[in-house]
């Protein structure tokens, strides 16, 4: 038959065509020559650098093209797919490939016209432009350029790709060579870019622009957008506007992410909104109101974050309806009320945050509530009451309650915690001992307990056995330790301490050797610990043990070649401060060594580079000239060395110190002229100075004075309080200054705080006018000088000026009437001069007692007794007159009067005496009545 062969003949052609196809000699690929080309030539472009895919998210970055070779098979190359027929390249994955080098705008790539998958992903195309070409993709459905440094703008061409079921341009936030994110995105969308993505996409399903600058978009641009799309995310996008509802009832949406746009504006949909949303987040917005009931219809919803947003009102009750919930974050809005109880039956949600609200009221009482929630931050609200039952026996991982109200014992943890990682209860009214069950929480590595009412022992065990132990603040209650134990021997099993904080409290015992290596911030201050100082850790970076009894030298301080803040002040310290202080001086920022028994000359090893910002050495023994190698510390804010015995001239090095803001040299031996200053413009943000109890002479300073730019027109940022110090820290400067006729130790310095205290000294002459241009100046004390002349008219202009002190000096004259704009003063002492005339009448100058005008024979009228008649302007007789330095009470009498029948203290001294402390030597009840905390024994 015709046609027809055996079976035999069949098989054996099989076999030839095999060989034929396997033949060494015949090679065949699947990859067109072409295709193959145009890849090979897109190689070129770029090096292999493995830092441009370094932020690869999805796997460990690989340079795929390196396995690219002439001659082989493009479809077998990595990140190359071809269809099986055709051989062209349908799909090229180079995701995280740490491809280097400017994207060319018209290579051969885009000939790979049957593109359906690109992913560009993770690269470093060094802010090379998006070319239109990429608009050359007729049958492409993915398209993916995350993070790969692509430059603005985007093109148009971008919305021609109609088949496109997904794309991603998403840019990365720029960071600077430090790790810091700088302002803006690199990559722009035009408003004909987005109509025409709104447009023509038709069949995507997924769209991520995050970090797009899309400043010039109106929100309603999205109005229209495909009734397909399951994913949208907008990040970043600087969004300003009102957003369209209708974005959130998209029929197929599940998810959708619009954080970081601070001025999008709007509100979500109060009825018929029932929609797939499986994860909705809108934080850091302006988005605002009240959360509508209408969020119990998200059925689908396992995902709701609406952080640092401006909605307020209570949190609706039918979120508790959404079962498949899994986070919950509403924190750092304004939410009031209680927290629903219907939450509480939410029995998938495992992290829940609603911290820094409004909300209080007690906790829910609920039985068996959350049964899987493993983080719970429920901090800087309002809430109080005791804590429910159910707090400490569901498996959490992280319980943060801190900054609260809440009040009774904290009971003990149950064993379904013993997972629990972060505990964090500060700053409410907790009273009573810490659960014994805290050992028991051995995955433990932070604990902060700190400013409640607990009190009773630290048991030896406590901690003994919690080795992952990091971080631990008890600070500011009132804990003791076991007998015989101290801080180092109790917390010697938590080796690997990095923070810990027991200030404030009444731990006794002395310390012996640290035994954490790795600790960095160590604060023991206020309480009752003796002995010597061991030997500083290594790494240590924060030490204050201030307000203790400890006592010896500070030679174990030199091992500390990191420390940033070192606080020994209020202790019994004796010797010298060890030269080593300046071989770590550009790490260290504050020294705070006041109130103790250091003797000998303060050191002159501050090399260049010096750190220092705060150098507070007041109260000691010392002595000496000051060294100007102090003038290697630029940043120095403040410089201290008030009540030693030192010996020196004016140091006018100082000028050098452009950041100085505090000055304090009072009761020294400092002695002779104060010069002009050698250089204009110098000592430019001095905001305290103090330089009282000397022995200086000569004119006052008019020429600094007229420098003193730091206390002319202080206005008001806005910011609310601050005072100086190291914010990293939260460690506040401290300074000890007269005002208003008594010294006190300011443990907080405000940084719109001013004053001069040029007093007990040998000043003579005229006080200058020019002093009247310090507008904002709150103190000034001139007295137990011997100056002249009459008092300028121009302190009028000192409208913030609360105390004046010209007493004990030879001023004649009147005073001035206007004075009485000084509406602020309300402490005024001219006693002991030469003043004639009528005492101003009205406004705070009704306030004032006859102290402040004592011994000024030629005064009249209220308050003293003396009434003005035309005979009281003669010249008045000689006042007493003292020329010795030495104080016997007399003079300070009408300090101690005044406040006792209750002088007004005005704003800045009422906002600063809460953080003083009185110095020795006044009367003890005043002490008592204005000491702002006691120095422990």
């Amino acid at each position: 038959m015709v046609g027809y062969h055996s079976p035999t003949f069949n098989l054996l052609l099989c076999f030839h065509f095999i060989s034929v196809l396997c033949s060494p000699s015949s090679p065949t690929h699947l990859c067109s020559p072409n295709q193959s080309a145009a890849l090979f030539q897109f190689k070129t472009h770029f090096s292999i650098n493995q830092t441009a895919s370094k932020d690869c998210e999805y796997s460990y970055p690989k340079a795929k093209t390196t396995s690219w070779k002439k001659g082989t098979d493009c479809c077998l190359w990595d990140g190359v797919s071809c269809d099986n027929i055709t051989g062209e390249v349908i799909n090229l994955d180079l995701s995280c490939s740490c491809l280097s080098g400017t994207f060319p705008s018209n290579t051969t790539f885009f000939l790979l016209s049957s593109l359906q998958r690109l992913d560009l992903s993770f690269n470093d195309f060094r802010k090379s432009k998006i070319s239109s070409n990429f608009g050359r993709f007729p049958s492409l459905t993915h398209l993916n350029l995350f993070y790969s440094w692509f430059s603005r703008p985007v093109p148009h061409e971008i919305s021609y790709l109609s088949n496109l079921v997904s794309l991603h341009l998403s840019d990365r936030p720029i960071t600077d060579l430090i790790g810091f994110q700088a302002p803006g995105p690199i990559l722009k969308l035009e408003k004909s870019a987005v109509n025409g993505i709104v447009r023509n996409l038709t069949k995507v399903r997924e769209i991520y622009l995050d970090g797009i600058d899309m400043s010039s978009i109106d929100p309603n641009s999205f109005v229209n957008l495909s009734y397909s799309l399951a994913s949208l995310s907008l990040c970043r996008c600087h969004l300003r506007g009102k957003l369209p509802d209708n974005i959130f009832k998209l029929p197929n949406i599940e998810y959708l992410s619009l954080d970081e746009n601070s001025k999008l504006t709007g509100q979500f949909p109060k009825s018929n909104w029932s929609s797939p949303l499986v994860i909705l987040s809108a934080s850091m917005t302006s988005l605002s109101g009240e959360l509508p009931e209408s969020f119990g219809d998200l059925k689908s919803l396992a995902g709701l974050a609406l952080l640092s947003s401006n909605f307020s009102g209570s949190i609706p009750t039918s979120l508790g309806n959404l079962t498949q919930l899994e986070f919950l974050f509403l924190s750092y809005n304004y939410f009031s009320g209680k927290i629903p109880s219907s939450l509480t039956n939410l029995a998938k949600l495992g992290l829940l945050s609603l911290r820094w609200n409004q909300l209080e009221g007690s906790l829910p009482e609920t039985p068996n509530a959350f049964p899987n929630l493993d983080f719970l931050d429920l901090s800087n609200n309002l809430l109080s009451g005791t804590t429910p039952s159910w707090l400490y026996t569901i498996p959490l991982v992280h319980l943060d309650l801190g900054n609260n109200q809440f009040i009774g014992h904290i009971s003990e943890f149950q064993n379904r915690l013993l997972s629990l990682n972060m505990l964090v209860l500060k700053n409410n009214s907790f009273r009573g001992p810490i659960p014994s069950s805290i050992s028991k929480l051995v995955n433990l590595s932070f604990l902060d307990l700190s400013s409640n009412k607990l009190n009773g022992t630290i048991s030896s065990d406590m901690f003994s056995e919690l080795h992952s132990l990091q971080y631990l603040d008890l600070s500011s209650d009132t804990l003791s330790l076991s007998s015989n134990n101290s801080v180092t021997y109790v917390l010697q099993g938590s080796k690997n301490l990095s923070v810990l904080d027991f200030s404030n409290n009444r731990i006794r015992g002395r310390l012996s050797k640290f035994p954490w290596k790795d600790i960095e911030f160590l604060n023991l201050r206020s309480n009752f610990i003796e002995g010597d100082l061991p030997e500083l850790p290594p790494n240590i970076r924060f030490l204050s043990v201030s307000n203790n009894s400890l006592t010896g030298t500070l030679s174990g301080i030199c091992n500390a070649k990191f420390i940033e803040i070192l606080d020994l002040s209020h202790n019994d310290f004796s010797g010298v401060i060890p030269q080593c202080i300046g071989s770590f001086s550009q790490s260290l920022s504050s020294l705070n060594l006041k109130m103790n028994k250091l003797h000998g000359a303060i050191p002159s090893t501050f090399a260049k580079g010096c750190a220092l910002k705060n150098l507070n050495l007041n109260s000691n023994h010392l002595e000496g000239p000051l060294k100007p190698s102090i003038t290697n510390c630029k940043d120095l804010q403040v410089l201290d060395v008030g009540n030693n015995m030192i010996n020196d001239s004016f140091p006018h090095w100082i000028e050098a110190l452009s950041e100085l803001q505090v000055l304090v040299l009072r009761s020294n031996k400092f002695h002779g002229p104060i010069t002009a200053p050698t250089s204009p413009q110098s000592l430019l943000k001095l905001q305290i100075v103090d330089l009282s109890c000397n022995n200086f002479f000569g004119p006052l300073p008019t020429g600094y004075i007229k420098d003193f730019k730091g206390m002319i027109n202080i206005l008001d940022d806005g910011k609310g309080v601050r005072y100086m110090g190291e914010r990293n820290y939260s460690y506040d400067y401290s300074v000890a200054i007269a005002v208003k006729g008594f010294e006190i130790e300011l443990m907080k310095i405000l940084t719109i705080f001013t004053s001069i205290d040029l007093s007990s000294n040998n000043f003579e002459g005229q006080i200058p006018r020019d002093i009247g241009e310090l507008s904002s100046l709150r103190g000034l004390n001139l007295s137990h000088n011997n100056l002249v002349g009459h008092i300028p008219s121009s302190l009028r202009n000192m409208t913030r000026l609360e105390w004046l002190d010209l007493s004990s000096n030879q001023l004649s004259g009147q005073i001035p009437t206007g004075l009485l704009d000084l509406t602020f003063l309300s402490s005024f002492n001219v006693s002991y001069n030469q003043l004639v005339g009528p005492i101003p009448k009205g406004k705070q100058f009704n306030t004032f007692e006859n102290g402040s005008y004592h011994e000024n024979e030629g005064l009249c009228g209220v308050p003293l007794s003396r009434g003005c008649n035309n005979n009281v302007l003669g010249q008045p007789p000689p006042a007493p007159w003292m020329n010795s330095q030495e104080d016997d009470g007399s003079k300070l009498e009408f300090g101690w009067k005044a406040v006792a029948i209750g002088y007004g203290f005005g704003f800045i001294f009422g906002a600063a005496i809460g953080c003083a402390r009185l110095r020795t030597g006044k009367p003890k009840w005043l002490v008592t009545l204005f000491e702002a905390r006691r120095r422990r024994r």
